[in-house]
């Protein structure tokens, strides 16, 4: 299904109705949508299974719906309060995926929601931010004038804003792009955007929560979403190192971490990624990764210790239980700060 996680279908979603299965959860990783990097972060995984898992069961208390069923052990669907050793498969109710078709005149929804019928995945991202972090995209695509913020240009440092932003990209074209709300809307198709907004704005809070009374700051996420019988639920996972942001004294705590180590190391390939997906969206091809004619480097051994250690002690602290085997988080940060 993706770089990171496999989907296995138990039953498949026919006729309106949803099917069962479960994500497999690896400890691969991507940044810059690039897909499977040369390494591998051991823990990253199952931290990433856990955490969303706490978050599906803290949103099922919030009355949000959610397409999560359970952790598996031995077999078994189960709460994540019933495991005692980092789970690595969730079982999860499955939409459909239709084709995306695409051609010369750009990507055919209306075939996609006709395919779907009254059971798809919604395909957009739905995203939320509570702080504008140094390499955020928002930076790129507006001043912060526009969000009310009292600086001509973007400071180096973190920004927290009065209020939440909400915004729309696209899910399953070949290179993500954000929408005004018209298109999100055309895009969307059955759900009222309006509740795809209130959805987010609800998982923001929970998530929120949690991390502010683990030390966390969330600075930013998003949810994807299922649409069936007339009902969004959230599908996915949310809340994790890999889908949202967070930070701790300062230092930050996701899968941004690896994206800035690149930055600074690999900047040859990381122009090349940047200036091929620029390219792409000038031309009718959305294959960039072929005209990126390098493959990233290899991350450090000691690299590679250090952000491992990151996912599993920063599920840790998350979750409130020594479910992994790894360092205090506050070392393991003051590692992350002089990477």
């Amino acid at each position: 299904m993706t770089s990171v996680k496999d989907v296995r279908a138990d039953s498949k979603p026919l006729d309106g109705n949803l099917g069962r299965g479960a994500f497999v959860f690896s400890d691969d990783y991507s940044v810059f949508d690039w897909g499977r990097m040369p390494d591998q972060l051991p823990k990253k995984g199952a931290s990433l299974c856990a955490m969303g898992a706490y978050n599906f069961e803290r949103l099922a208390e919030a009355g949000v719906e959610t397409h999560y069923r359970g952790v598996l052990k031995g077999g078994e669907v189960v709460p994540l309060a019933a495991v005692s050793e980092p789970p690595t498969e969730m079982a999860i109710d499955i939409a459909r995926t239709p084709e995306l078709p695409h051609d010369s005149a750009g990507y055919d929804y209306d075939a996609y929601h006709e395919a779907g019928g009254d059971a798809y995945v919604v395909p957009l991202e739905v995203v939320f931010r509570n702080v504008v972090p140094p390499g955020s995209s928002l930076r790129d695509r507006s001043d912060p004038t526009d969000h009310g913020l009292e600086y001509d240009v973007w400071p180096e440092e973190p920004v927290e804003l009065r209020e939440p932003i909400v915004e729309f990209s696209t899910k399953f074209e070949r290179q993500d792009r954000y929408l005004d709300r018209a298109e999100a809307d055309r895009i969307a198709g059955h759900p009222d955007l309006d509740a795809l907004e209130g959805c987010a704005r609800e998982v923001n809070r929970v998530i929120s929560e949690q991390a502010e009374a683990v030390g966390f700051t969330h600075q930013d996420g998003k949810i994807e979403c299922l649409y069936h019988d007339g009902t969004i639920a959230v599908g996915d996972v949310a809340g994790t190192f890999d889908e949202n942001r967070f930070s701790r004294d300062g230092v930050q705590l996701s899968k941004e971490v690896i994206r800035q180590y690149y930055r600074e190391t690999d900047p040859e390939w990381v122009q090349a990624v940047k200036t091929a997906k620029r390219e792409a969206l000038a031309s009718d091809s959305p294959d960039w990764r072929e005209d990126v004619d390098m493959q990233p480097k290899p991350l450090p051994e000691h690299v590679l210790r250090h952000v491992a250690n990151m996912y599993a002690a920063g599920a840790n602290t998350y979750l409130g239980r020594e479910l992994f085997d790894a360092p205090d988080l506050g070392s393991v940060l003051e590692h992350i700060r002089r990477l």
